[in-house]
């Protein structure tokens, strides 16, 4: 049998073996007003989807077909999203994308940390009987086969195997951050250090977590509840877990890489304001990092049925135009300009107005003359006539949150249009 087939078949057979769950149950609050009314993994991305749309489809396009997603944090969209775009897998088959909200069905409290919230779990998992345990982050934007990583850490009898990345010195305070031997057997490993210690061979960097994690499904069980019987553990898998079993147990890393040139992939925390202005503008590059257009590794979502977008009028004052932009279904570009940014389904922009350097979420309406700079207007915004954003920072940060990196975030409160009502 030729080896590449070989391959597949070991590679398909594990992941057939395998449980993936997603950790969807975080605030976010770094996107401050963004994840006001929902959970950062339920973000619009990309122009029309979720970020929780990329691990799901990392998911099914590695051939793991059997995924919770652990929710928590105002999840009432996120969940209408999963069972809408998400309710296709054949459950006869064994296929699932099932959502596992805190149940309180260990104990009387909501889940306390990333372990906690699997832990809360065990009786669903136990009753699944996987040999393996993918563990995600459900607020990441990539694209990665986790059957090689499956292959990696079968390959290597691992207990745990981390995905992992190399990161800027500064930025790996964000991370859980490892030292490993010449094997990629990890040594070392501390969460969100003050001082992050640098690679040996790279002294302006540190080799940091994706929050991707593979276990061994009978080690993980045993961990989780040594780490439940411990009150003084803060039940989490950076802080606790994985620093407690690095001395006794076969902890690897897995550097996240392209198979053909072995340069580091695509990945990208959308934590903050800027961080995720910064990554939907990627997108509209003429050559991004991030292809949505690969047909071998599609991004499934939801999509709702929108009309293609418009663009209407074409006189000197009036011309209905958009340039270096991603214009999503449903929108209206009525006798405006639209430069070098994007705008997501059903948006309108009305008649003598301008979007420049912008990320615009859906069902937003812009009135006449307004001006609209290197801003992320919210989902549902009525933008009044005259309104200028982006251009006086100092008078912006009267009524709207302003980024370290100067980006203007709007909201439907920030404008007086309350979209949700707490009582």
């Amino acid at each position: 049998m030729p080896e590449s087939l070989h391959k597949t078949r070991f590679v398909s057979r594990l992941t057939r073996q395998t449980l993936a769950l997603v950790l969807a149950g975080g605030r976010g609050s770094r996107l401050h007003s963004l994840t006001e009314w929902r959970a950062k993994p339920a973000v619009p991305f990309g122009g029309k989807f979720r970020i929780i749309d990329f691990p799901l489809s990392n998911c099914l396009n590695s051939g793991i077909r059997q995924i919770g997603v652990l929710t928590q944090y105002k999840a009432d969209s996120l969940i209408r999203h999963i069972q809408q775009g998400w309710g296709f897998l054949r459950g006869e088959l064994g296929e699932f994308v099932d959502v596992m909200p805190a149940q309180q069905r260990m104990q009387e409290r909501w889940y306390a940390g990333t372990a906690d919230a699997v832990y809360q779990n065990l009786d669903i998992l136990r009753q699944r009987d996987p040999e393996y345990i993918v563990i995600l982050a459900g607020d990441h934007v990539y694209k990665m086969d986790y059957g090689l990583m499956l292959a990696y850490h079968a390959e290597r009898e691992a207990d745990l195997t981390i995905g992992c990345i190399e990161v800027p010195l500064e930025e790996a305070k964000g991370f859980g951050v490892m030292h490993v031997d010449d094997a990629k057997r990890v040594i070392n490993f501390v969460e969100k250090p003050a001082e992050p210690p640098p690679m040996p061979n790279r002294p302006d960097h540190a080799l940091a977590s994706m929050g991707i994690y593979i276990f061994s499904t009978a080690f993980l069980f045993e961990q989780l509840i040594k780490d439940a019987d411990n009150p003084a553990s803060s039940h989490d898998f950076g802080h606790d877990i994985i620093p407690n079993i690095i001395n006794n147990s076969r902890v690897f890393a897995y550097p996240f890489r392209h198979a053909q040139s072995g340069v580091q992939a695509y990945w990208r925390d959308v934590g903050t304001v800027d961080a995720y202005w910064s990554a939907n503008m990627e997108l509209i590059g003429v050559d991004p990092e991030l292809n949505l257009y690969d047909r071998e590794w599609p991004i499934w979502t939801y999509q709702a049925q929108t009309p293609p977008a418009k663009f209407i009028f074409d006189d000197d004052d009036r011309r209905g135009m958009a340039v270096d932009s991603m214009v999503s279904g449903g929108c209206i570009i009525s006798g405006s300009e639209v430069r070098n940014s994007l705008l997501f389904s059903n948006v309108r922009v009305n008649s003598y107005s301008s979007v420049k350097d912008s990320v615009v979420l859906p069902e937003v309406n812009i009135g006449r003359h307004c001006r609209i700079t290197r801003a992320v207007i919210d989902r549902g915004c009525h933008v009044p006539p005259n309104t200028v954003i982006g251009e006086d920072l100092e008078e912006d940060r009267k009524r709207f949150h302003v980024s370290l990196g100067g980006v203007v975030l709007v909201t439907p409160d920030d404008l007086g249009q309350r979209l949700h009502f707490s009582r």
